[in-house]
């Protein structure tokens, strides 16, 4: 059995991927079992067992301990589930991977940062990297050599995304009240500030006629509200969270991730399995994704006018939307379909000397 630790039990990217990972794994002949380290929202939880009250709680680091005592290996995803696993596994001979979820250059931290996760990551069996850019940066911070970590990239169940069909997206855009024939843009993810949000409202603002709905929550939630009904004339939504964004895609023309940072976004995936192409900035592992001019508008994370640079390339890609979005679907069922990526990470798996 391989045992799948997630920093939370709630649906957002490294948590959902681990359950997918999981069925997919299953399904292929190697039992997979989710746990979480601490409990989610309720409104947005996860359907996996919670070990304790907080990634680091004595409580918790014991049932990790008993749960993985059974275990062929373990996979812990994304940074907060690091250290429980290599407190909880210590002295253990259960072997530990851990999956890098973000861009490593991002999110390395200062000098005491980087020593604490060398000394965590040295601790490890093996790692993973999205993308051959984020085991370069993992290998320049914390000295990890090139045959410790693999590159498998993020994947989605392509049957979760399906192209929606003329009825679909009129269904669709009745649902969110919006006229059939005008062009959409959609935003899903967090509302915060590394997401920079405020720079795709104010970009669709400054284009008459073109709608945009935003689907999430975070902090920014009530600013981007307020500031959409003052300067869009009721052509942005701000949703707050959607338990399945299959609608809003299904809406939408085009996807917009406007992000400062990232790793290899789930969403932009899910996107492209739905033949919709992306505008997005050229961050961490999105090139992979978002291929410029082919299955989508890639923009400058740093330029002086954000807005500007993605109204342009709103411009550019919605005429272009249905060619771009067959290349993004074709693209990213041969490059990103869960299970091309679960046969890559049971190779792994099976490659990991047992004790």
């Amino acid at each position: 059995m391989i045992l799948h630790v997630v920093a939370a039990a709630r649906r957002r990217g490294a948590e959902t991927f681990a359950v997918d990972l999981a069925a997919a794994l299953g399904a292929d002949g190697m039992p997979s079992e989710v746990v979480a380290v601490a409990p989610g929202p309720a409104d947005r939880a996860l359907d996996v067992e919670v070990l304790g009250p907080s990634a680091l709680a004595p409580s918790t680091l014991r049932a990790l301990r008993r749960r993985a005592a059974g275990a062929r290996a373990v996979v812990a995803h994304g940074s907060r589930s690091l250290p429980a696993c290599a407190l909880a596994l210590a002295g253990r001979p259960t072997p530990v991977v851990y999956r890098s979820i973000g861009d490593p250059s991002a999110w390395a931290g200062g000098a005491l940062r980087r020593r604490r996760s060398r000394l965590l990551l040295g601790r490890m069996a093996g790692v993973t990297a999205l993308w051959p850019g984020a085991k370069a940066a993992l290998a320049r911070l914390y000295g990890l050599a090139d045959e410790r970590v693999t590159v498998i990239p993020n994947g989605v169940p392509a049957g979760r995304c399906p192209v929606p069909s003329p009825d679909d997206r009129a269904a669709a855009r009745a649902r969110f009240g919006l006229p059939v024939a005008a062009p959409v843009v959609a935003y899903v993810g967090a509302l915060d500030a590394g997401k920079r949000v405020g720079a795709a409202v104010e970009a669709v603002a400054g284009r008459p006629g073109v709608h945009l709905l935003v689907a999430g929550d975070g902090p920014e939630r009530a600013a981007l509200a307020s500031r959409a009904a003052a300067d869009a004339g009721g052509r942005i939504q701000v949703l707050g969270p959607v338990p399945d964004p299959a609608p809003v895609l299904a809406a939408a023309d085009l996807i917009v991730l406007p992000s400062r940072t990232e790793g290899q976004p789930g969403v932009l995936i899910e996107a492209g399995l739905s033949a919709v192409p992306a505008v997005a900035t050229e961050v961490g592992g999105v090139p992979g994704i978002v291929v410029d001019g082919v299955t989508g508008i890639l923009v400058s994370p740093d330029g002086p006018n954000l807005p500007g640079a993605l109204a342009e390339a709103i411009d550019r890609a919605l005429p272009e939307a249905r060619t771009l979005g067959r290349a993004a679907h074709d693209h990213c069922r041969a490059a990103f379909e869960i299970t091309l990526v679960a046969d890559r990470w049971a190779a792994l798996l099976a490659a990991l000397p047992r004790g």
